[in-house]
């Protein structure tokens, strides 16, 4: 009994010392919580100045992109050393989800509200994909539940990092130092990383998401699917399992696999939410019409056909691996067919027949070129020849009068 007593004692002693600790962290004032607040803005702030810093080397030649290689590195360096690996890993995740997806989405929404005019012109089926059809109500849930599932997701984030990091004790999943990732390695790890992501998208896409009459079948169809033709918001409004089993874990497990350095993560991550953000947008007019083009068209094809006929077709989004096995929609292209009709779109093959032409052309005006010029060398050369045989002729009989003269 005692000792029961002395150690609830004790604990309550330890307790107590530390909340004192705890109140005496806590600002005491208005001024204190203000500055409170601006450090750790000013920290959250600067997590994502080196990808960004990253992000701009392109623009920049010569002797700048040395200077901004050095200001990346010692800013990127100055992060690390200030910040928990954890920290940088998810803080630096929800800034990309929010600048590269999130933001942008709510931006297209808000202009295909406010001009339905020019929206309709741009959107590949016109009046009938515009979102202002849907209700105030329900494109305000459709934000929410976006919201909540990139929110979501990088919760599960952090839960793996710790549950490996702090309760198995084990490496962390994704490489976190001042050490830069090369150029080359970045983009192997992007291919590897995307071919993968394919196959599980697919597979998740296509066994779990649109099969039989499971659970997760029945929430696809009645959340993602409620939706006619989509636009940006809707590639993150699902169901949250549907969403994390056919979104998030295609996308998070090849960086798990491969043990993305955090910037690599980061890129990766900023051009996941940027396919996401075009691909479901339902616009005609996008950057690449070989890639961007036929990949939003795959999409609109999959929710129209599954909308009207309650049958799914085109699990992937690259239309490969539906064309090898056989899911692709009949009215749509597949990546083959985008890749002939772009090249015959800007005639490809005239062009390379041209370009070729032209080479053969300006090879046998170079060679005619070089024969006039020996031609001329060689009849220049003869000229010469005949004047100095001339001249010698001419100089034998003076050499002859002069000799008489003097004799």
């Amino acid at each position: 009994m005692t000792s029961l007593l002395s150690s609830a004692q004790s604990g309550l002693s330890y307790y107590n010392g530390y909340l004192d600790a705890f109140r005496w962290v806590l600002p005491h004032s208005v001024k204190d919580l203000y500055g409170t607040l601006v450090s750790q803005s000013a920290r959250v702030i600067s997590l994502p100045l080196p990808l960004l810093s990253f992000l701009a080397l392109p623009f920049f030649g010569g002797t700048s992109t040395s200077i901004s290689l050095v200001f990346f590195y010692l800013t990127w360096a100055a992060v690390v050393w200030s910040h928990g690996p954890l920290e940088v890993e998810i803080i630096g995740t929800l800034i990309v989800r929010l600048v590269f997806y999130l933001l942008p989405a709510i931006g297209f929404l808000a202009f295909d509200w406010t001009f339905p005019g020019t929206a309709k012109s741009i959107k590949t089926f016109g009046a009938s994909a515009l979102p202002h059809q849907l209700g105030r109500d329900r494109l305000l849930r459709i934000l929410g539940v976006s919201c909540f599932n990139i929110g979501l997701t990088v919760l599960l984030q952090a839960a793996l990092e710790i549950l490996f990091t702090k309760v198995l004790h084990m490496r962390s999943l994704i490489k976190v130092s001042t050490i830069l990732p090369m150029p080359l390695s970045i983009l192997q790890d992007f291919l590897r990383a995307f071919v993968v992501r394919g196959l599980l998208h697919y597979w998740s896409h296509r066994y779990l998401l649109h099969h039989g009459k499971q659970p997760l079948s029945k929430w696809h169809a009645t959340w993602q699917h409620s939706v006619r033709l989509p636009f940006s918001l809707v590639a993150t409004y699902d169901h949250p399992a549907c969403y994390v089993v056919g979104q998030f874990l295609p996308t998070i497990l090849p960086a798990y696999l491969f043990r993305f350095h955090v910037i690599t993560l980061q890129l990766y991550l900023a051009l996941v939410s940027l396919e996401q953000l075009l691909i479901y947008s339902g616009y005609s007019v996008l950057p690449s019409r070989i890639i961007l083009g036929g990949m939003a068209r795959r999409v609109d094809a999959h929710f129209l056909t599954f909308y009207q006929a309650r049958k799914a077709t085109n699990f992937g989004h690259w239309g490969v691996l539906d064309l090898v096995f056989g899911t692709s929609c009949k009215d749509t292209d597949d990546l083959v067919t985008d890749i002939q009709s772009e090249a015959s779109k800007h005639r490809l093959k005239e062009r390379a027949s041209a370009a070729i032409e032209g080479a053969k052309t300006g090879v046998d005006e170079d060679e005619n070129a070089r024969s006039r010029l020996r031609k001329r060398s060689q009849k220049d050369s003869a000229t010469s020849d005949d004047a100095e045989d001339s001249t010698v002729k001419s100089s034998g009989p003076r050499r002859k009068l002069t000799r008489n003269r003097k004799q």
